[in-house]
């Protein structure tokens, strides 16, 4: 069945007749990179990453080693969104005005069609970025070919890219911040730092730094959570409150992790 997909993507691909990937740094976004890098060549396809307090560092680095690994043409950028008041006030959908600035960027940088990684399960979640893809025209090479994560994971397994395969789902860093909080690049930065010395520290299967009205909450996976001891406690949340912005001190909390649950919407279920 992969095969028979692979093949599928492919010819969306030359269809195409190049373009420009949006690689976020994530599983999807980067195994089609190299997917499309392998069968278009450097000079056929065109990655474009957006530079931004809201992706993690970690996801900037992949970006930049496995260009440099492959042969990208990789273009960095800033697509704009922090100077837009309108995802700053971090709405409902706030997703959709983080896109709309990254796609009108790149529509502004490149010539040609613009894609993304989006899956056939993306579809099933609530994502105003894609309505700002389909406001933008942005095409998904994944979606057309009927492919969903689990497809991607064995694709990049079939492309020798086991360390892509196993990566974990890491949406942005402003998802993890509650609904009408305004995201603050000092807030990223912190939830961003506290994930990476929890993920150093313990190793935890999942890790999200939530920020809420009432304080910061650590979530984590129940095994992990499970088997912190009193002195670990104590000691993450020492970790968390040396990195808070000097002008907020906030209660830290422990909880067992939930999709989206900083995410606050009605009968909405976003992945984060």
């Amino acid at each position: 069945m992969l095969n028979e997909l692979s093949l599928r993507l492919r010819k969306i691909l030359y269809s195409l007749k190049g373009g420009t990937i949006a690689v976020s740094g994530g599983v999807d976004s980067m195994t089609l990179s190299s997917f499309a890098n392998l069968v278009l060549g450097p000079k056929g396809i065109r990655m474009v990453h957006a530079v931004s307090p809201a992706v993690p560092a970690a996801a900037t680095i992949r970006v930049r080693e496995f260009a440099a690994r492959e042969g990208w043409y990789l273009t960095e950028v800033d697509a704009g969104e922090f100077g837009d008041p309108r995802y700053r006030a971090n709405p409902v959908d706030r997703c959709f005005f983080c896109k709309s600035n990254l796609y009108k960027t790149l529509h502004r940088l490149a010539d040609g069609v613009i894609m993304s990684g989006a899956n056939c399960d993306d579809l099933s979640d609530y994502r105003p970025g894609l309505k700002a893809a389909t406001e933008n025209s942005v095409r998904h090479p994944y979606v057309e070919a009927g492919m969903v994560k689990a497809d991607i994971r064995h694709l990049a397994r079939k492309l020798g890219l086991e360390d892509l395969a196993e990566l974990p789902a890491s949406p942005c860093l402003s998802s993890r911040v509650e609904t009408g909080i305004r995201v603050e690049p000092e807030l990223l930065s912190m939830a961003d730092e506290v994930e990476t010395w929890i993920r150093a520290t313990l190793g935890p299967q999942v890790v999200r730094c939530r920020i809420r009205n009432k304080g910061v909450t650590i979530e984590i996976d129940p095994e992990t959570l499970n088997n912190l001891t009193t002195a670990k406690r104590l000691e993450i949340i020492g970790s968390v409150r040396a990195r808070m912005p000097q002008t907020m001190q906030l209660d830290v909390t422990f909880a067992i992790y939930r999709r989206g649950s900083a995410f606050i919407g009605s009968n909405l279920t976003p992945a984060a």
